[in-house]
């Protein structure tokens, strides 16, 4: 199959998504270009019942940050598929399948670039209805899909699942708990970084550096090993049993690997969400009631102007909304695209 700007579109081969299956749904390779020249790859679903000759209304997902299509966003994308949407799964820029010569460098502008790309891509595509395009931002990606939203308006409807602000956690810390000390002392580290970089070529760190009980800032260069941490906090283990886990994938910086040490550069100098409030679209911000990252999609939801609407998910932890089919409010999803992209 071949869109109208000529990129190859295939049938899925070598399946490697970590979610069950539907092979009702039709889902396809496809590629795509953001305005930088990146090359996105992504999984392309066609909704159940697809008839050849209607418009359908679509969705562009991404998230969470640090996965890949294979995970979170591929679940979410199929199963809007099975409600009747054209949905649109995708790897960020230097992550997963996507291109870039320096891989897992995540950047604001960038990130926010490839959502209003997979616009461009779904937009193209003549079973698509170009006024009835919506996104969904997973996690860190809900920061980053409500900024693209700010001035893309061709995003009819956004909507976020624990909306996690990346650049507050990078330099604010969660639950602001950062010293104006700390980050002094994290910016002459990633300067020490750059210029091991700039020595060795691309050197893996945390996006969100820590600092011991001494002010030391605690280095890795890989996300989780094989097993889990002796004394792990609960948000550590929801992480690894996700990653590491039930949805390990090779590709995923978060299961195998991690981002580029220089990864919070960006997020300092131009950080997220400085526009939420001019969002015209329809907004819809989920999270969980147990969810770490709660406050941070209430103070989103508190910034942004009507439409819009919160939803708690009772008893729900953070990573609960990656995959548990049971806690995720699809239901409400899919009225909510249903009403706004209609």
């Amino acid at each position: 199959m071949i869109d109208k700007k000529g990129k190859n579109m295939t049938k899925l081969a070598n399946d490697t998504r970590v979610f069950k299956i539907d092979p009702s749904i039709e889902v396809q390779n496809v590629r795509f270009d953001n305005r930088y020249g990146f090359t996105l790859a992504g999984h392309l679903y066609l909704p159940k019942d697809f008839e050849d000759g209607k418009k359908y209304a679509a969705i562009a997902i991404s998230g969470p940050f640090g996965a890949v299509k294979e995970q979170s966003s591929g679940l979410y994308a199929q199963t809007l598929a099975e409600r009747g949407f054209v949905t649109l799964a995708f790897d960020n820029s230097t992550t997963g399948e996507s291109s870039g010569k320096k891989r897992n460098m995540a950047s604001p502008d960038i990130f926010v670039e490839d959502y209003s790309a997979a616009v461009d891509f779904l937009g193209m595509q003549k079973f698509v209805d170009r006024e009835r395009i919506g996104a969904i931002g997973i996690c860190g990606l809900g920061s980053h899909v409500l900024t693209a939203a700010s001035i893309d308006v061709r995003i009819k409807a956004v909507a976020t699942s624990v909306m996690y602000d990346m650049s507050e956690s990078m330099w604010d810390g969660l639950n602001n708990s950062k010293t104006e000390q700390q980050c002094e002392l994290e910016k002459k580290y990633l300067a020490d970084m750059r210029w091991k970089e700039a020595e060795e070529g691309q050197v893996n760190g945390p996006h969100e550096l820590a600092f011991d009980e001494n002010n030391k800032p605690i280095y890795w260069d890989k996300m989780f090993g094989k097993t889990l941490p002796e004394g792990a906090d609960p948000v550590t283990t929801d992480f690894f049993n996700y990653y590491v886990g039930r949805a390990f994938h090779p590709r995923s910086v978060n299961s195998n690997g991690a981002w580029d040490a220089l990864t919070p550069w960006g997020y300092y100098n131009f950080p997220l969400q400085q526009r939420i409030d001019k969002i015209t679209a329809p907004k819809l911000v989920v999270t969980g009631e147990k969810a770490h990252s709660r406050y941070m999609a209430e103070e989103a939801y508190e910034k942004m102007n009507d439409p819009k609407e919160l939803v708690i998910v009772p008893d729900a932890t953070h990573v609960d909304l990656y995959d548990q089919m049971d806690k995720i409010p699809f239901d409400k999803f899919e009225s909510f695209f249903k009403e706004n992209l209609k």
